[in-house]
């Protein structure tokens, strides 16, 4: 299933993802689903791993939930079968099977950047929240789109908008659903990056860096996935607690070492 979703390439540490249903525009079916998770989490237990880009092929990133499952909330098949959301087996982290599909990426050790062209919709906006990064084109449209289909946003969404946008904004563009531009999603604090080219630059960041100290990069996600729930001194131990464990390993000494000797670091995994 992976295989038929997405295709993996990597280089020098980097992970270059592309989903490539580019026939449904990357929609979100059952097959998709799977080969997110799979893949997010066959990058969790690589240590090679230093960035990951996490892309579309075709016409756009994702444009959501498949239309083959609307349909069957539609006609009821989708309660027939049982499918309760909320007794459904979770993660250790608390989320669920849709939500583990987003998730992952923010649970990869190594920073993940979104690049995002054509439409983000719904899950697939939500998918791009799961990155550290989103860059995005200036012409990209994103939306909350769950509210059209007379739904709420459960892939994640909420967990991950909190601190990134104000909450009033995130209020509106949910109640609403309304589309909104790659240049909006910059002033809103949800894009990182407008560019003409995301992939491209997205890679170009990935590599620099993948170039960089690659515990001192995980040290450093680690602390900002605390900043959210935790309180002043938790933080503050744990900034304690990752330097300690960063002065004097043999990746730290090489990157003081190839600064003074002006000299590109070669670090360890």
């Amino acid at each position: 299933m992976t295989e038929a979703r997405i295709e993996v390439t990597h280089k020098d540490g980097v992970a270059d993802v592309r989903m490539v249903r580019v026939d449904k525009m990357n929609a979100l079916d059952d097959a998709m689903f799977s080969a997110l998770i799979e893949t997010g989490e066959a990058l969790k237990a690589d240590p090679k791993v230093r960035a990951v880009v996490l892309s579309g092929e075709g016409r756009a990133f994702c444009a959501g939930l498949d239309m083959g499952n609307f349909a069957q909330m539609a006609d009821g098949t989708r309660k027939s079968r049982g499918d309760t959301l909320v007794a459904t087996p979770r993660t250790e982290g608390g989320a669920n099977r849709a939500q583990h599909a987003v998730m992952v990426w923010r649970e990869i050790p190594a920073p993940v950047i979104a690049a995002v062209h054509g439409v983000a919709f719904g899950g697939g906006f939500q998918l791009t929240l799961g990155a550290d990064m989103r860059f995005v084109t200036p012409d990209a449209r994103l939306a909350i789109l769950e509210i059209k289909w007379g739904l709420v946003p459960d892939m994640a969404g909420m967990v991950l908008l909190r601190g990134l946008v104000r909450d009033d904004l995130a209020r509106e563009l949910t109640y609403t659903g309304r589309i909104f531009t790659g240049e909006e999603a910059l002033s809103l604090g949800i894009a990182t990056r407008v560019c003409a080219d995301p992939r491209a630059e997205a890679l170009a960041l990935a590599a620099e860096i993948a170039g960089k100290n690659p515990h001192a990069i995980r040290g450093g996600k680690r602390l900002f996935a605390l900043l959210q729930d935790a309180d002043q001194h938790a933080i503050l131990k744990a900034e304690s607690v990752e330097q300690t464990a960063l002065i004097g390993s043999p990746n730290q000494i090489e990157a003081v070492m190839s600064n003074m000797q002006k000299r590109a670091a070669v670090y360890t995994d």
